[in-house]
This record gives C-alpha cells, sequence and structure tokens, in this order.
C-alpha cells in the first residue's frame, strides 16, 4: 500500500497516531526508517520496521489507542529532527529522532515513546 509521506518533521507523530488508531500497524511501521530502534518497552528495545509493525500490531490487538498530542518545536540538524510532545496523561515527554530521506520525506529511526519526569 502506498501512503502519503511526512512532509515535515512534525507530521510523523501525527500520522502514525492516525494509522495506528485506524488499527493499521503497517503503515504506522512504514513511517520508521528501515532499521530504526523503538525503545518500547524501554529495557528491550525492538529494531526494523518488521519488528516495530509487531509490537504497533499487539498493541492494536488489545484495543489500544494512541492520543492525539501536540508537537513540541522540532530542533533540526542538517537531515536530522529531534522531535517530541508532551504526553497526554502528564506523565512525561515522548521523544523521536528523524531523518530526512532522498525525496525531502521525514522517517523515524529513534522512537523513545516515553520519559518519565525527574529520571
Amino acid at each position: 500500500m502506498s501512503y502519503p509521506p511526512a512532509l515535515v518533521p512534525e507530521d510523523v507523530t501525527r500520522l502514525v497516531a492516525e494509522r495506528f488508531n485506524a488499527g493499521d500497524a503497517a503503515g504506522a511501521a512504514a513511517l520508521y526508517q528501515e532499521g530504526a530502534v523503538l525503545a518500547y518497552p524501554l529495557d528491550r528495545p525492538v529494531v526494523g520496521r518488521a519488528a516495530i509493525q509487531v509490537v504497533y500490531q499487539h498493541m492494536v490487538d488489545a484495543g489500544v489507542k494512541f492520543t492525539m498530542e501536540s508537537p513540541l518545536t522540532s530542533v533540526l540538524f542538517e537531515d536530522l529532527a529531534l522531535t517530541s510532545t508532551l504526553s497526554a496523561d502528564g506523565v512525561g515527554v515522548r521523544v523521536q529522532v528523524l531523518r530526512r530521506q532522498g525525496d525531502g520525506s521525514w522517517l523515524r529511526i529513534i522512537d523513545r515513546p516515553e520519559v518519565p519526569p525527574n529520571r
């Protein structure tokens, strides 16, 4: 399936949530570069788009839904972006590192879904 690309870094979080909430684990995982790391759970990170899709599919099957969160200002350096959102439940910050692709779109390369405060 062909998906519209994330044209700015801030699009990625919204698109992941939209696709995930629609039950499309493959579509959410497509926003990760091949070889990307998802640190969820933090002590057992997974590597690669296929592994990320498996994690997301388990969550979709369990009925998990992502809350739409507004992005904070991204920090850019050449073809890298650090993106983040305040978690909707107020327990921390979600952070991701993205890389601009050859076609100008953005994909996640490192994803740490939640950083609890004071840790």
